[in-house]
């Protein structure tokens, strides 16, 4: 699946100076991080959050998570959640999990950014395809999606924690090791 052209028309009108990265097909923020080697606070996922009765993008790194209750109180709203995958195609025509941040202003969405996004100078972000990312200035996301900072993500502790695959491998093996124990 290859980026839409309306996002490609997008880009080339409003952040001219982007780079489209074509990659295996991945379908989260995590994968996409890993095929390309590129640090998880670097690579930016894009959730559709449904605020009341509305809908708005949020756009947070990969290695940070969503505080709703912070999110809530930004958007001064009574209820906020994060909407399931299978709303895409009906609100924004695309298959599921294919949303960027370019699909608010194009469907007159809002779109948030979290202050997080702002520590790294250029960002990759999913470009509506999951062969695609968009590799461009922070500065040129925010000015192109005409988005809002807040500060409503926090960093994930796995994202802290975990410093290399041998960690990982590690970490796994021992905590299976303890559950066969316990079985025994």
């Amino acid at each position: 699946m290859r980026m839409p052209n309306k996002i490609k028309n997008f880009l080339d009108k409003y952040a001219p100076n982007y780079q489209v990265i074509v990659h295996r097909t991945v379908y989260t923020a995590y994968d996409l991080a890993q095929t390309l080697k590129h640090e998880m606070d670097k690579v930016l996922k894009t959730l559709v959050i449904k605020a009341d009765k509305n809908y708005v993008l949020v756009v947070i790194p990969a290695s940070y998570r969503l505080d709703i209750k912070a999110l809530q109180k930004l958007l001064k709203a009574k209820a906020v959640k994060i909407e399931q995958e299978r709303i895409m195609p009906k609100l924004f025509k695309i298959k599921a999990g294919a949303i960027s941040p370019f699909h608010g202003p194009l469907h007159k969405l809002p779109v948030y950014l979290d202050k997080a996004v702002l520590k790294t100078q250029k960002a990759l972000v999913q470009a509506g395809s999951f062969e695609e990312s968009v590799h461009l200035k922070t500065k040129d996301l925010l000015k192109a999606v005409q988005g809002t900072v807040g500060n409503f993500a926090k960093k994930h502790t796995f994202a802290k924690v975990v410093k290399s695959k041998k960690s990982v491998v590690k970490s796994g093996q021992s905590k299976v090791r303890r559950l066969v124990k316990r079985k025994k």
